[in-house]
């Protein structure tokens, strides 16, 4: 009787080597798949090929197959292009979602299926249920938890997900690597996306967008400083304000509070529990429920504006245009338009959105 054969997304990381591990003892055939996103790295700050190594030294070990993918046009034209349209319209994005959704759950999953998989399985922190119907949960490590940055992914794309180490925590797999001496058990983690690397931000995001210097105002219209341009700033920064040390203004730090795009306008404010900081309500668009529609056209959940935000009491209302407005029981602070809000029944993820407005 042949096994079925699951093909799993190799990172070159400690995660998706035990995923890869943890599938051959549960009988499966196992076979890895690299995928490569990102195809200028003349500065050296992308670390794929380096992962590349480090997913073929792994794969020997294991005695299973590792295939090697580019999708660098599919990312470019599906994320990165949106990456830079929100920041070109003062927003501030996160293609992590969309990179999940758009590139390994959308065209590489179609790659692993073409191989012949019968499932396609992945290291991240998540669990999946598959019957009676698709649900995605968080992972069991509520540090590690990516459900979030999976709200996106297509349920009939997650019917044919398996997620290993979502019942483990992290560091459970790190001693498992550490255990079956995988050359990646003490791996630093990767952070951020591979495009930009360790690279400072500001430098990688000037190589796309001018930049349009302009003012830094307080709530009030004073003139503070001038910033080197809106795309580099996010609501509820602190660093790089370059305001500091004002005779006319108190000694608490500055923080980001709004952009003012049509004037090219910096709104600041002093203190970090600041009113100005706080919203209660936003608006959500791009709406993706993962049931294929929301609970009731008004309903109550918990939701998180940003990874690792604790779960805030909500009510949601669906609108006749395709948006949503949440209201949150309590004021949030630092919503940031672009980023998503993303909704939860316990340990169910029901979905989310891109955050467009906030009051």
């Amino acid at each position: 009787m042949s096994r079925p054969l699951v093909i799993v997304g190799m990172s070159g990381g400690v995660d998706s080597s035990v995923a890869a591990w943890l599938l051959l003892q549960q009988g499966y055939e196992v076979q890895g798949l690299f995928m490569s996103n990102w195809d200028e790295d003349e500065d050296g700050y992308c670390t794929a090929a380096e992962d590349y190594q480090d997913a073929r030294k792994v794969c020997e070990q294991l005695g299973i197959p590792l295939h090697k993918v580019s999708f660098a046009g599919e990312y470019r034209a599906r994320v990165f292009e949106y990456f830079l349209a929100e920041y070109r319209a003062g927003r501030t994005p996160n293609p992590d979602v969309l990179c999940n959704r758009e590139i390994k759950f959308g065209v590489c999953f179609d790659y692993a299926r073409r191989l012949g998989a019968e499932w396609v399985a992945t290291g991240h922190y998540a669990r999946v249920e598959h019957q009676p119907a698709v649900r995605l949960l968080r992972g069991v490590d509520p540090n590690k938890d990516q459900s979030y940055f999976l709200h996106a992914t297509p349920a009939e794309a997650l019917a044919r997900t398996l997620f290993p180490i979502g019942g483990m925590l992290k560091s459970e797999v790190r001693a498992k690597a550490r255990e079956l001496f995988l050359p990646v058990f003490d791996k630093k983690d990767s952070t951020g996306i591979c495009f930009i690397g360790e690279r400072p931000f500001a430098e990688f995001l000037e190589r796309y967008l001018p930049a349009q210097p302009g003012t830094i105002e307080t709530i009030d219209g004073k003139t503070v400083g001038t910033h080197r341009g809106l795309m580099y700033y996010t609501i509820g920064q602190r660093q790089g304000l370059r305001i500091g040390g004002r005779a006319d203004a108190g000694a608490e730090p500055w923080y980001v509070a709004d952009k003012d795009l049509a004037r090219n306008v910096l709104i600041v404010v002093q203190g970090h529990d600041h009113p100005a900081l706080f919203r209660r309500e936003l608006v959500a668009g791009q709406l993706a429920w993962l049931a294929g529609a929301p609970p009731a056209e008004r309903f109550r959940c918990t939701a998180k504006v940003r990874y690792r935000q604790p779960d805030q009491p909500a009510e949601v209302m669906c609108l006749p245009d395709g948006t949503c407005r949440v209201r949150f029981d309590e004021p949030q602070r630092a919503i940031t338009p672009g980023q998503y809000v993303v909704f939860y029944s316990g340990d169910v993820c029901l979905g989310g959105g891109v955050i467009e407005s906030t009051r």
